[in-house]
């Protein structure tokens, strides 16, 4: 008789292991991490990630502006255009975030560390500490972009965010909303758990899709907003260009992009993980 129990339990027993294990929630507050090194190194670390990103895809912009600037000698379908931008932008969030992954999550975007400040992955004097190391990070990648060539800057607009004419506040911050998601949303799946435990291949991929997302949703709202989604990015070049329509509409793109973090955190957390069913069924089998 005890062999038939033991026989029947062993199947259960196997069908409720699990091959993954989700990492327990981070503390609201953790004042342990400020006496560690590790700490310190990833705050540094997102600042250098922000501050290359920045440099480059700001460079990228003007340099497409000023090679198809038709009344200064320019060639009208001259640089890489829209789609080269994109390409800028997604590939170089594709190679930072394997960069720093290891080092600090790679997040390089105050969106992308509030979405996972939400779900409990991030501490709040971490996710503090890394919106301010990226949004100094961006505004002196942009600087040095202003330093190194400083006549062409001023005279295509510093790659500062700006909404376009021809659309209203409503439409341009539903495209930070939408976009965030899409890039926040992917963020979450890239790095799911449980997913990596299935796909053993996902860990080492996982900046692809990230970078893939910011393509693509550029792609999509360059002309609209000329692409936010990233706080840091839109306030380091505002700070710099510190033109009056570069602040007009830029609560545009703190407001979206953290709108559209919050969404894609309840989305993956508490419908695709369920971990409001998760946890009230915990609760149960404890009662």
């Amino acid at each position: 008789m005890a062999k038939d129990i033991e026989a029947s339990a062993e199947p259960a027993a196997e069908y409720s292991a699990k091959d993954y294990h989700d990492p327990p929630p981070a503390p609201l507050v953790d004042f342990d991490e400020l006496t560690k090194w590790s700490f310190y190194r990833a705050v540094i670390a997102e600042f250098i990630a922000t501050l290359l990103f920045l440099y480059i895809t700001v460079l990228t912009v003007i340099g497409y502006k000023s090679q198809s600037d038709t009344a200064n000698g320019g060639d009208e379908c001259g640089g890489v255009g829209i789609l080269g931008i994109a390409w800028a932008f997604g590939g170089m969030i594709f190679i930072l975030v394997y960069c720093t992954a290891g080092i600090s999550g790679g997040h390089i975007n105050p969106a992308v560390t509030f979405g996972l400040f939400l779900a409990r992955k991030v501490s709040l004097i971490r996710a503090l500490l890394y919106m301010v190391a990226q949004s100094l990070g961006a505004i002196c990648g942009v600087g040095l972009v202003k330093a190194f060539q400083k006549s062409y800057y001023n005279r295509y607009g510093g790659g500062a965010n700006e909404l376009a004419a021809g659309y209203n506040k409503g439409t341009g911050l539903g495209a930070e909303i939408i976009g965030t998601f899409v890039l926040v949303y992917t963020v979450f799946s890239a790095t799911d758990p449980k997913r990596n435990a299935r796909d053993s291949h996902v860990p080492v991929l996982a900046p692809l899709p990230i970078g893939f997302a910011v393509f693509m949703v550029h792609l999509a709202t360059i002309p609209i907003t000329g692409t936010g989604i990233n706080p840091a990015r839109s306030f380091g070049a505002a700070v710099i260009y510190n033109n009056e329509k570069a602040w007009d509409d830029h609560w545009i793109f703190w407001v979206g992009p953290f709108i559209g973090a919050a969404i894609a955190a309840f989305y993956h957390q508490y419908i695709l993980r369920a971990a409001a069913i998760k946890a009230l069924g915990s609760f149960r089998s404890n009662a």
